[in-house]
């Protein structure tokens, strides 16, 4: 087969066009390396092309460390149009290690954007990457189906869920799309709700960032939910494609008796679906469900996810568990000490990865 390689391809709306024609993830679209770049990240897009078309790509972050080293990381990806023709992945990876050479890269993380059952891991490992068990993006998560009317998907919920949206409704609540003037009170509630739950929470350039980069083309909303004038919650939303993704919330210690956030996701869910999207991917629960099952004490967990695992869960969705964390290792030695062995080498790459 004849191919032709494309190192960083300077036409956004052809990249994105591939990528959304084969399903391709939020985090491998154009818009997200530029969104990246500006905290302290660097995208470089390799690209597979055979005529006017692209077979295969993969969006590469490069994040700098001293001494002109970096770390390379394709947040789910690479994509591909073909993905059970093994020349296509050697030709892919390929252009990758070159790029990773460029970049003097002391290893490459890779996660797919694919459920563990459905990936066989020897696609990588037979190719030299090492399965690992830390991954940067949720390794669990819930996928709700938008494919059935809205009468349907309401019946799919935990009724007290699908009690709780209509109360807010009936309690005033009201839900509207947010613009950039909301920003401040939006960015305030997400540092009431990182105190309240035990997260960290961005400089609110970096909300409006995203807002303005996703929000142009359709695939961001904010939406606000109020009561008579009072701000109460708020969440951002990104599509892609088919997929919608719920990625930051935030929501005030009043009126919670009002259960704004319930009336949220729905408005979201309703945007998704309108828009087109098939899933709406509610963005994290404990590892723990998609593991070994929902544990029968969930309800009276109160350390890390298990408050917000008890909220999404009502929305009806399917657990879905994404495959493991493959690195390619470039310098072992580097890699050795970065990730095993120097404590404070291993600080900052945590500090390195937490630029998501």
């Amino acid at each position: 087969m004849n191919w032709t390689t494309i190192i960083d391809p300077p036409v956004a709306s052809d990249w994105d066009a591939f990528v959304e024609s084969v399903g391709g993830h939020l985090l491998q679209s154009y818009a997200w390396g530029q969104f990246k770049a500006d905290y302290g990240w660097r995208a470089r897009r390799i690209a597979l092309a055979e005529g006017d078309g692209l077979l295969a790509a993969a969006q590469v972050l490069v994040r700098p460390l001293p001494g002109g080293r970096s770390l390379g990381y394709i947040p789910r990806g690479p994509v591909t149009a073909r993905p059970d023709e093994a020349r296509l992945w050697d030709g892919l990876l390929e252009a990758i290690h070159a790029v990773a050479g460029e970049e003097r890269a002391i290893f490459l993380r890779l996660e797919p954007d694919a459920a563990e059952e459905q990936l066989d891991v020897h696609l990588f490992t037979e190719r030299g990457f090492r399965q690992v068990s830390a991954t940067i993006q949720p390794r669990t998560t819930l996928w709700v189906d938008l494919d059935s009317d809205e009468n349907k998907l309401l019946a799919r919920m935990k009724p007290k869920t699908r009690y709780n949206i209509r109360l807010a409704e009936r309690q005033g609540v009201r839900v509207r799309l947010g613009t950039a003037e909301d920003f401040p009170a939006f960015h305030r509630l997400l540092e009431i709700t990182g105190r309240r739950d035990g997260f960290g929470v961005r400089p609110q350039g970096y909300y409006i960032r995203a807002w303005r980069l996703f929000a142009p083309e359709g695939r961001c909303r904010m939406f606000i939910a109020e009561y008579e004038g009072q701000l109460l919650a708020g969440l951002m939303a990104f599509a892609f494609g088919r997929r919608a993704w719920y990625l930051y919330g935030a929501s005030a210690d009043e009126q919670r008796q009002r259960m704004p956030n319930y009336l949220l996701q729905w408005e979201a869910m309703r945007w998704a679906k309108g828009r087109g999207c098939a899933l709406y991917d509610l963005w994290g629960i404990p590892d723990e469900v998609g593991r070994s099952g929902e544990p029968p004490d969930f309800a009276q967990r109160r350390e890390g996810l298990w408050g917000v695992y008890r909220f999404k869960r009502g929305f009806g969705g399917r657990v879905v568990r994404h495959s493991p964390a493959f690195d390619y290792v470039y310098s072992p030695l580097w890699y050795t000490l970065l990730l095993n062995v120097a404590p404070r080498l291993r600080a900052t790459t945590r500090g390195l990865w937490e630029g998501w």
